[in-house]
């Protein structure tokens, strides 16, 4: 099937002002990557990458990257961008993306994010709460309060300054508890206003959010298959070359899931079967993480695939399409 035309410049991919982007979103092993590439190609559409693990450079079995040929076929953008031993958050992650958007759009493609890291996606399209910086010794006062006198009594203390948010909070969700405990402290108003006051700021992008429903016995079974082939295809030589070229395995990159398991196992703190078992154990749960995360935005449709490969790209070739 030929790609559909999307005869688009910057002007025409805007609505309002507001450049179109389609999100594919979702759990780890859900089929993210396959669907992404199979609509950028009938779509003309560029892909950027919004999985946290992916921007690091040799990291490559262990992280799931698409393989060369994959972006041979179809452009991929912010993959191998930093070294593990380099630092990288989501504001970074949004800043360097919309660079990339822009450039994309500027020469008539179309764009397609697809990642299961929640924060970077919310970063790029919602931006990071600007909420004040902080103050280090409120902190540590709140820090000795809990200590003193437990959580249940911090989140009784925040419902009273901040009902809205603290309504969403578990007692044991403690850095969160302090952080809009600090933020009321230092300005007299509440972190959820905050955040529903930015929530209202402009956006450059009109999105389309979407997911694959995969049902949860299924998406567990192709998590124990993934690691299952990221072990044959040789992620334990991976991590100790990663390891004998002098990369701690104190850094955020080795301390991901798949990768602390492994380097475990090679300082002989994990026999081989343990590892495997940890790896799969450790992703399920990730996988059960991003689903209550990605559940809760209302935003995102979700759709059987491949099964509903069909519907899925009449409903993206019409967002794009419509209002141009």
């Amino acid at each position: 099937m030929k790609p559909v035309s999307s005869g688009t410049t910057l002007a025409d991919s805007k609505l309002h002002g507001r450049i179109k982007l389609l999100v594919v979103c979702g759990p780890t092993a859900s089929g993210k990557s396959e669907l992404a590439l199979r609509l950028a190609e009938k779509l003309d559409a560029e892909i950027i990458n919004a999985d946290s693990m992916q921007v690091y450079q040799r990291l490559d079995i262990g992280t799931a990257k698409p393989s060369l040929e994959e972006r041979s076929v179809t452009p991929h953008h912010l993959i191998d961008i930093i070294s593990p031993d380099q630092q990288f958050s989501a504001a970074d992650f949004a800043d360097a993306a919309h660079a990339v958007i822009r450039n994309i759009v500027d020469r008539g493609k179309r764009v397609v994010v697809v990642g299961g890291t929640g924060l970077y996606i919310r970063a790029l399209l919602n931006g990071l709460v600007a909420s004040p910086g902080g103050s280090v010794e409120i902190r540590k006062a709140l820090h000795n309060d809990a200590i003193e006198l437990g959580n249940d009594a911090m989140l009784e203390r925040l419902k009273l300054v901040d009902p809205e948010l603290s309504s969403e909070l578990h007692p044991n969700n403690l850095v969160r508890i302090i952080r809009a405990l600090e933020v009321y402290q230092l300005t007299g108003i509440p972190l959820s206003r905050h955040k529903r006051e930015h929530a209202f700021a402009d956006t450059p992008y009109e999105v389309r959010k979407i997911a694959i429903a995969v049902d949860r016995a299924v998406l567990y079974k192709r998590i124990e298959e993934r690691v299952d082939r990221m072990l044959k295809d040789g992620l334990v030589d991976e991590v100790r070359e990663l390891l004998g070229t002098g990369f701690c395995r104190d850094l955020k990159a080795l301390r991901s899931i798949g990768y602390k398991e492994v380097v475990a196992h090679l300082y002989g703190e994990a026999a081989y079967e343990e590892a495997c078992r940890l790896i799969k154990r450790n992703t399920r749960h990730y996988a059960k993480r991003q689903l209550t995360w990605f559940k809760a935005d209302q935003d995102i449709l979700w759709f059987e695939y491949p099964e509903k490969f069909g519907s899925i790209l009449n409903n993206v070739i019409d967002f794009f399409e419509q209002g141009g």
